[in-house]
């Protein structure tokens, strides 16, 4: 017994080297892309904003059908018919994905109405944007509700099937937020911090289940409705990123099945600063790029 386990300590760092050369190998060759062109993609908080832009960039990669859920019927329509007109067939349901028994049933009603869904996008969430004295207490509820439980009602309601067929992809749209959480927006950092939480357990679950996998998304500051107001102190040094190519490399990611991906790559550097500088000079580091007080100006979606 003694043998075997001398055995696993000394392979495993030739492990740990053979996985980072790896991986370093990978970047600098051409990626090898998954067809999608058989799967069936459902898309929360589909009709605006970044989930707009994933249902284009899932057309323009040949998925067979698109199935859009959300709140407000008007822009769920209006991208329905855009997307038919991009040649892809699109469906969309009305779902609050923070109603555990809308969600379960709406679920059905897909399987019913257009078949099996392959790739699950978790992308519904809302900002309230207060500190946590100014809040209301059911918009605080709210937050959690659509941005980290609906993850749990949308995943249980698919990923059976998806373990069945073994074909499926759970995709998380979260934020850098959920690793460096900033003032005045108390409630979604805190619900992005549990849906990242929520992956990472997920991606973890589903090592040892065939076809099925999970990508977690955190992009920095987003230029949509949703964050309208927010301002960064050096916006040339660090620019929001545009909707389209978080779409774009959200789909990249499933197509390569990477489990995280961090937007842009800078904020690596920021994941690395946080877990070895003191607490005093992170505060610095805030107080200095503007994200302390980039939500005094926050005026949300209107």
């Amino acid at each position: 017994m003694i043998w075997k386990w001398l055995g696993a300590l000394l392979l495993f760092p030739v492990q740990m080297v053979y996985l980072v050369v790896k991986a370093a190998v990978c970047l600098l060759l051409p990626p090898k892309l998954r067809d999608l062109s058989r799967e069936n993609v459902l898309v929360t908080g589909g009709g605006r904003g970044i989930g707009r832009h994933l249902a284009r960039e899932f057309a323009r990669r040949g998925v067979k059908k698109i199935i859009l859920w959300g709140r407000t019927e008007k822009c769920l329509k209006e991208t329905t018919e855009e997307i038919r007109m991009m040649g892809t067939e699109c469906h969309y349901f009305i779902c609050d994905v923070g109603n555990r028994e809308e969600v379960y049933r709406q679920a059905k009603a897909v399987r019913e109405k257009v078949g099996d869904i392959t790739i699950l996008v978790n992308n519904a969430a809302v900002v309230h944007g207060k500190s946590l004295m100014d809040s209301d207490d059911d918009a605080l509820l709210k937050s959690q509700h659509i941005n980290t439980l609906g993850q749990f009602w949308t995943t249980k309601a698919f990923l059976p099937r998806m373990l069945e067929l073994q074909n499926g992809h759970i995709v998380c749209l979260n934020s850098v937020l959920a690793l460096s959480a900033i003032p005045g927006a108390i409630d979604y950092c805190t619900s992005k911090a549990s849906s990242f939480a929520f992956m990472e357990s997920l991606t973890l679950g589903l090592l040892d289940c065939p076809g099925v996998n999970a990508t977690t998304v955190l992009p920095f500051h987003t230029s949509t409705e949703m964050f309208q107001g927010m301002r960064i102190r050096f916006p040339s040094l660090f620019p929001p990123l545009k909707p389209e190519t978080v779409a774009r490399r959200t789909v990249e990611a499933v197509q390569m099945n990477q489990a995280f991906l961090l937007l842009p790559w800078t904020m690596h550097v920021l994941v690395i600063l946080k877990s070895i500088l003191p607490q005093a000079a992170l505060e610095e580091i805030h107080k200095f790029s503007g994200s302390y007080t980039c939500m005094n100006t926050f005026k949300g979606r209107t």
